[in-house]
């Protein structure tokens, strides 16, 4: 089917002699044949937003649909891969046309020439229905890419061939209960804005481990669960997705940036094939799957990015996979929906943002979660956890974006501009922040590390809330006007807070903390503050208890290893050691 363009408005543009068009279907318009997808019909005429520069096009040029919505290519090749928000392979791109990209390319999204070594997994001759696994490719050293029966297919597996295939090539054969025989290739296509099907969603009832102190003590965030990290800018929320894609504790990373500078993607690009993830001891791009739309790149794409990302985050969800999806930033994907809106003349609201903001938000964010897969296995179990940034203008989280967020998520981790100017980092903010999933929690923490992690997490809320109120007090009056119990507890919270919260992202050690480090370290801070009011009760004065030497070792114990976590038992012991020589020169005095 072929139509008109009318008229021109930036990236989006009005095209007549459309009615048998469907929305969303993908189209290409020009001579140049550029790529844009509709996203409005109104009678014969049909609003694309194009996904390229569209400087040069006027009316009359030619408009050819596809009749197929943006879809992305699933097959082995994704892992290592950098694709732009329509899945466009940046790296292919350069090798063939160059650093610019030029308008109209026109590329498979997957390298389609390249072979795959495809070893089976299920009998011939055996029931499959769709989800099932027929077999799989070692895809990279960290990353076993497991190849699916097609959704929609089921019946009896008539042949499966093992060797070494493109993704195009036919691997075997299904014979339907009509009788038809379908062949079965490793190449799948699915739309991005249809959310991929699942058996059964699960409530989330442990955590993602992170390395990160005061999201895993404090805020923890539940594997399939959703998080927001607001912040003005300067406050570090590229620096803790940067985190959390390296040390999060998933199987597959996919991290989309949307419409971020530059500089920020070449980051990524730099750091994640040198850094050694400590779970396969390869380099951490052998389980990442990166999408750049960044800030120079058209604004359309944006949108698309984001379902670009979640899409192959489901893809590796129903293989059985832990995936971790860092979306940076969704104002900015705000941003384009708010211009795309605007062009098409549609009634604002807040701000000028669409009045569907939150809808397409709560689209984003409920395609996350921990579900039973789609598969004659009902014990396989995969999940998609989404973490997005969000940039309000100055910090302001009155913003549209910033509400509606809060709204859809459970884990808000509020970055606060005031602690990254004092250079703590990262700089979330404990007063404001919270997590929903911490009750949920409970249990899995009781039973992973310790009955006394719980008690300890709540010990450091109340001591960093005490603190805050006593601040008020100190501003008033100064700190000789507090009790010697509130200069302890004064005290104990400095150490939480420099000790514990403070966590060194570029430090060889302190970058990444594991759960039992994390309560080692709290246990140690409570014994500090248990033994100083205990023996302040016994006659001990205040300036021998805040000039304690132990306290240096305990500001010291982020930096001990991993493997040497025994080295905290002696640190106590010699801190209960210096409080008994204290005592007992007291009553020696």
């Amino acid at each position: 089917m072929e139509g008109k363009v009318v008229k021109v408005a930036g990236p989006l543009i009005v095209v007549e002699n459309m009615q048998d068009a469907k929305m969303f279907d993908v189209v290409r318009i020009g001579e140049k044949g550029l790529v844009g997808e509709i996203i409005e019909m109104r009678g014969d005429k049909a609003s694309v937003q194009v996904y390229e520069e569209t400087g040069g096009l006027g009316p009359g040029d030619k408009v050819v649909s596809t009749n197929e919505p943006l879809s992305v290519e699933l097959a082995p090749g994704l892992i290592e891969g950098i694709f732009d928000g329509i899945q466009r392979p940046l790296t292919r791109i350069r090798d063939k046309y160059g650093d610019n990209i030029s308008r109209g390319i026109v590329i498979n999204n997957l390298d389609h020439e390249k072979t795959w070594i495809f070893v089976p997994t299920a009998k011939v001759g055996s029931k499959v229905s769709a989800g099932d696994e027929l077999g799989y490719v070692d895809e990279t050293l960290a990353v076993r890419h497991k190849i699916l029966v097609p959704f929609g297919v089921s019946g009896t597996l008539e042949s499966l061939n093992a060797g070494e295939y493109n993704i195009t090539e036919v691997i075997g054969t299904i014979k339907t209960d009509n009788g038809e025989v379908k062949k079965v290739k490793m190449l799948q296509k699915w739309p991005v804005r249809k959310g991929r099907p699942y058996y059964k969603k699960l409530t989330p009832n442990q955590p993602m481990v992170t390395g990160q102190r005061v999201i895993d003590a404090l805020f923890p965030i539940a594997r399939g669960g959703v998080a927001a990290v607001p912040g003005p800018f300067g406050s570090g929320k590229t620096v803790v997705q940067h985190q959390l894609a390296k040390w999060a504790d998933a199987d597959i990373i996919v991290y989309v940036g949307c419409g971020e500078r530059g500089n920020e993607m070449t980051d990524v690009l730099n750091e994640f094939p040198l850094l050694i993830d400590p779970k396969t001891k390869q380099p951490l791009m052998k389980r990442t799957v990166l999408i750049a739309n960044t800030s120079d790149m058209p604004v359309a794409a944006r949108e698309a990015s984001i379902y670009t990302g979640i899409t192959i985050a489901e893809y590796f969800r129903d293989m059985g996979y832990n995936v971790a999806i860092m979306a940076d930033s969704t104002s900015r994907w705000a941003e384009a929906l708010r211009e795309m809106s605007g062009r098409l003349e549609e009634m604002p609201g807040e701000e000028g943002y669409p009045a569907y903001l939150s809808s397409r938000l709560a689209e984003f964010y409920e395609r996350a979660g921990i579900v039973k897969t789609l598969s004659s296995n009902k014990d396989r179990v995969g999940s998609v956890t989404a973490i997005g940034a969000v940039s309000p203008p100055g910090g302001d989280m009155s913003e549209p974006v910033s509400q509606a967020t809060l709204r859809i998520v459970k884990v808000f981790w509020g970055l606060s501009y005031s602690l990254a100017y004092k250079r703590h980092f990262p700089a979330i903010d404990w007063l404001v922040s919270y997590s929903l999933y911490a009750d949920k929690l409970k249990d899995w923490y009781a039973d992973n590390v310790s009955t006394k992690f719980n008690d300890l997490k709540q010990f450091v809320s109340t001591i960093l809330q005490e603190e805050n109120e006593l601040l008020e007090i100190v501003r008033l009056v100064g700190s000789d006007s507090l009790s010697y119990e509130d200069r302890i507890t004064m005290e104990t919270a400095k150490m939480v807070r420099e000790d514990f919260l403070h966590q060194n992202a570029f430090h060889e050690v302190d970058t990444y903390t594991s759960i039992q480090k994390q309560f080692k370290m709290l246990e140690l801070i409570n014994s500090y503050h248990t033994l100083a009011n205990e023996y302040l009760k016994q006659g001990v004065g205040i300036r021998e208890i805040l000039e304690l030497s132990s306290k240096e070792k305990i500001s010291r114990a982020k930096l001990i290893l991993e493997d040497n976590l025994q080295e905290f038992d002696q640190i106590k012991k010699d801190l209960v050691k210096e409080f008994k020589a204290l005592s007992a020169k007291g009553e020696e005095v």
